[in-house]
């Protein structure tokens, strides 16, 4: 049951729900002070007919301890006189109460009795007659006019509350619709917006236009995400088309001029793209990994060791130097490293003419990579353009790359809380650095 009312609960509007919790609170709090003002009266009651009964009471006991008689027949209808153990002294007969109700008055407490279908109230006040003895007047009022006023007075509070609280669940489904009008005014605003354009900010400084704000970042956030997707998509359909479009015209010229003496260059020429298109597919593969976020968990990487490893990788360029420690830890994976040291060692091998340095160097809360050449460098106004994807600054020394390989990079390293940056090494070539944060 409880199930099936959460689910239907979930199910209302806003609107809804904060009306029937503001009604429903608006009818206990109502109620309970309903209820309050109820006890009050009845309080204040009580109270008035206290003090009347005391008054007629002492006017007794002033005339007993006078010196009258305790059978007065002058005396009210409404006072008994008693010894102190509650017998009756007055000749009027035994008393409407029980011997609990008497010892209660005899201690000084009022007392209601119920007698006949009949509620009175009853007090006791103590009186020594001349001779010395203890006498008790006990001095009683009529209830039923005062229960009547207290029953009409609590459904008179009851049915009050009760419109009160109508009242005010209707004023607060009057306050949320008119809320939440401007946010159904955004919410077609939005519907309707075209791309490129964003929502009109309210005038007044409050939660609908910090909301407004905050949509208008998001869909700034969608197109530029959006013009990324659209010009990656162009920029990788161009790609593949090249290495495809080679593949295919080696097919054609091999299949329409059948020669033995050109079938193995054709096979070669087919291979080194088939290998250029299976690097692109790869790079674009782990770009989109990395773009979607879908890493495997960090832990502590050795750096020093990747680095060994990625030396014995390369097999074209200048041998690579390795200056560092003996151990350097990353907080990164073994592949995600792996693949930083290839393309960045890949990236300077092709441009240096006779070095290329790796630096592991730990400093502090960070541990950097450095990479450095003495090939032509990177001009310092494309040392940032260089991390765009299928950027390259020269066609003919990029020997047929994507220009994936450093876009990949900084996506890697980014995606681990490091950093990525282009420079000048100390022989005039590149100096690429990459920063992760260390265990």
């Amino acid at each position: 049951m409880t199930r099936r009312a959460r689910a239907w609960w979930r199910r209302r509007t806003l609107r809804t729900r904060i009306t029937v919790v503001v009604g429903g609170v608006a009818v206990v709090a109502l109620v309970l002070f309903a209820r309050l003002g109820v006890t009050l009266l009845y309080s204040t009651l009580l109270g008035a007919a206290d003090n009347e009964l005391n008054h007629q009471a002492g006017a007794v006991v002033s005339r007993l301890e006078g010196g009258a008689a305790v059978t007065d027949p002058t005396v009210l209808p409404t006072i008994r006189i008693t010894d102190t153990a509650g017998t009756p002294v007055d000749g009027r007969g035994p008393l409407p109460m029980s011997p609990k109700e008497v010892r209660t008055l005899a201690a000084g407490e009022a007392a209601n009795v119920v007698a006949g279908g009949a509620a009175a109230r009853w007090i006791a006040e103590p009186a020594v007659l001349p001779d010395g003895t203890t006498r008790l007047v006990l001095a009683s009022g009529d209830l039923v006019g005062g229960a009547t006023l207290l029953a009409r007075a609590a459904v008179g509070f009851l049915v009050a509350a009760l419109v009160v609280a109508v009242v005010v669940a209707l004023a607060a489904w009057s306050a949320t619709r008119a809320a939440l009008r401007p946010v159904d005014r955004m919410r077609a605003a939005a519907a309707a917006l075209p791309p490129g354009r964003r929502l009109p900010l309210p005038v007044a400084h409050d939660e609908l236009r910090a909301l407004a704000e905050e949509l208008n970042s998001l869909l700034a956030r969608r197109d530029d995400a959006v013009a990324r997707l659209e010009r990656f998509t162009g920029d990788a359909a161009h790609e593949l088309r090249s290495p495809v479009a080679a593949i295919r015209a080696q097919a054609e010229v091999a299949v329409a001029h059948p020669d033995p003496a050109l079938a193995d260059e054709t096979l070669r020429e087919v291979a080194l793209e088939a290998q250029r298109l299976s690097g692109l597919l790869s790079d674009l593969m782990a770009l989109a990994r990395a773009d979607a976020g879908r890493r495997a968990d960090p832990g502590p990487v050795d750096v020093v060791a990747q680095a060994r490893a990625a030396l014995d990788r390369v097999t074209t360029g200048p041998a690579p130097e390795l200056l560092g420690p003996e151990s350097a830890l990353v907080v990164a994976t073994s592949a995600e490293v792996g693949l930083v040291l290839d393309n960045l060692l890949g990236n300077a091998s092709r441009y240096a003419r006779t070095r290329v340095r790796i630096e592991v160097l730990p400093a502090g809360r960070w541990t950097r990579l450095v990479v450095s050449d003495d090939g032509p460098g990177i001009p310092a106004a494309d040392r940032l353009r260089v991390f765009d994807r299928f950027t390259r600054l020269s066609q003919e020394a990029s020997g047929g790359h994507a220009g994936l390989g450093l876009a990949l990079v900084q996506a890697l390293v980014r995606g681990r809380g490091g950093e990525v940056t282009a420079g000048e090494s100390a022989w005039g070539g590149a100096r690429l650095e990459a920063r992760w944060p260390a265990p």
